[in-house]
């Protein structure tokens, strides 16, 4: 099994990093609410399960899952928060993309940056690769390109861009000429910008960057801390404040803009409607 490792800023004698996946599944869905299961699973189109063509229902982590591999990322964790048992039930071991997969639970529930912190424990040592398993996108290699360009650069954050058809909704990146991200602009209600980011590799640095950035934003006592710092479940802290946290504390962050590119976010009643357009007419 080839495992994705991206060469040390250092050099020399160094071991390359490994690539783990992180995924934040800790989400309550509330655009979609009620759902019969996690929106994670919620089925978009079909999978072969052999050689003979049966085909099954795929669920809509599985895109994400399915690009990390072809990146060569064979570990990931996957944060899940209380009730999403559905999840582990249905991936298993992972052997249904062929990784391995571990299963964290998230403590603070005050977004994607916390959820995934609970896996630095875990994966503080590596690279990781990071990408949000409600939103299909294309190309599905892009992974394997943010890993190259992570490991050409030694930034320490690769965001792989992709054209934005509603702004107001994402994270719009702007970059100069060599693909260096100069900001962010988070839901903008108008700009000129083109560029959403969809997913992400990032170095150990900016994993201990997040970690140390959010024990700053909630000490160690726990949500009762977390409301003094004026963060609660309705002013959630995304990833987008915190690569603009990092761009601001002098992180180097570089980009893979992918002109053609397209993406869907199954978390909303729109983008839901539209993947399962493209899944009838055999897109994804």
């Amino acid at each position: 099994m080839h495992h994705a490792t991206v060469a040390s800023r250092a050099g020399g004698d160094e071991p390359a990093a490994e690539v783990i996946g992180l995924v934040p599944a800790a989400g309550h869905a509330t655009r979609l609410a009620p759902l019969p299961c996690s929106k994670e699973l919620f089925p978009i189109g079909f999978r072969s399960l052999d050689e003979d063509g049966t085909l099954r229902p795929k669920p809509v982590c599985l895109y994400l899952l399915e690009s990390m591999r072809a990146a060569g990322v064979t570990k990931a964790y996957l944060v899940l928060r209380k009730g999403k048992w559905d999840i582990p039930a249905y991936l298993g071991d992972g052997s249904i993309v062929g990784m391995h997969l571990g299963y964290l639970m998230t403590g603070l529930p005050f977004g994607p940056p916390f959820t995934i912190d609970q896996a630095y424990p875990f994966a503080h040592q590596a690279t990781a690769a990071f990408g949000f398993p409600d939103i299909i996108f294309e190309p599905a290699d892009a992974f394997a390109h943010l890993i190259q360009r992570q490991a050409a650069t030694h930034a320490d954050v690769v965001l792989g861009l992709f054209p934005a058809d509603r702004p107001q909704t994402t994270d719009m990146v702007d970059i100069d000429e060599a693909g260096r991200v100069r900001s962010l602009v988070i839901q903008p209600t108008s700009t000129h910008l083109r560029y959403a980011w969809i997913v992400a590799v990032w170095s150990v640095a900016f994993t201990h960057f997040l970690h140390n950035h959010l024990a700053k934003l909630v000490p160690l006592q726990g949500a009762q801390a977390g409301a003094a710092a004026g963060i609660d479940d309705s002013r959630d802290v995304s990833m987008g404040h915190v690569l603009q946290a990092a761009l601001e504390s002098d992180l180097v962050l570089q980009s893979v803009t992918f002109p053609t590119g397209t993406y869907v976010d199954v978390g909303t009643p729109e983008g839901l409607m539209k993947a399962l357009s493209l899944s009838h007419s055999a897109v994804w």
